[in-house]
């Protein structure tokens, strides 16, 4: 019987007729991908603009419906404060003051071309607005005051405030929280009409908000006296 020998061919000799790696598969070699290198889609980015957009106007929007019937538009240094003091600051507040925290920009949009506009130059580092919807501002004021010098906030004062289209420094404040109220304000009316002519006049030479609101109790004076007879 003949025997025949199978000899593997030398380096010089052709190439083998198939590839080891291409066929045998590598478990340790786990293929990419055909699509891990591509950039995210742009609608993704387009959606995710979208959205933003529309959160800043919608707080743009609520500042604008905050500043009617508004009084007072005050600005609070809120860096450092927690959610849970904001939480406990929003309960101590009266029903007619709110308090919203807002980018300066969308608020300086807000206010731009009103008398509101006053308060630029407080449209800096990182402020929460506090918006006050009555003549009492001393009482509006003053939940803020009690809870800042209880907590030890001394760092978040009043950072600037406007009021009948003036603006107020953090060092006028004091201007705005001893602003008589309108128990005050009749009292004094009353205590004029009882007086000589110059107290009166005196009265008359106060402030517009004042005068208005001197002029609003002697209406409802006379209207009591009408009435009663």
């Amino acid at each position: 019987m003949e025997a025949t020998l199978f000899s593997l061919p030398s380096a010089s000799s052709h190439s083998y007729p198939f590839s080891l790696k291409s066929h045998f598969n590598n478990p340790f070699i786990v293929p990419a991908h055909p699509n891990s290198q591509l950039k995210p889609k742009p609608r993704t980015l387009i959606i995710r603009s979208a959205i933003s957009r529309t959160k800043k106007e919608e707080t743009v929007e609520t500042v604008k419906q905050q500043l009617e019937d508004c009084y007072l538009l005050a600005g609070i240094s809120y860096k450092g404060l927690t959610v849970k003091q904001f939480q406990e600051l929003r309960s101590q507040l009266p029903e007619t003051t709110k308090l919203l925290v807002a980018k300066n920009t969308l608020v300086l949009k807000a206010i731009e071309g009103t008398k509101w506009e006053a308060l630029k130059p407080c449209m800096k580092g990182m402020n929460a607005w506090l918006f006050v919807h009555s003549e009492e501002i001393p009482a509006a004021l003053k939940p803020y005051r009690t809870f800042q010098k209880e907590k030890k906030l001394e760092e978040n004062d009043f950072t600037g405030g406007v009021f009948e289209g003036k603006f107020y420094g953090p060092d006028e404040f004091k201007v705005l929280e001893t602003l008589p109220t309108r128990a005050e304000i009749y009292a004094k009316l009353l205590g004029s009409l009882k007086g000589p002519a110059s107290a009166v006049v005196g009265t008359i030479q106060a402030p517009a908000r004042n005068l208005v609101m001197v002029l609003q109790a002697y209406v409802k004076k006379l209207e009591e006296e009408g009435g009663s007879q």
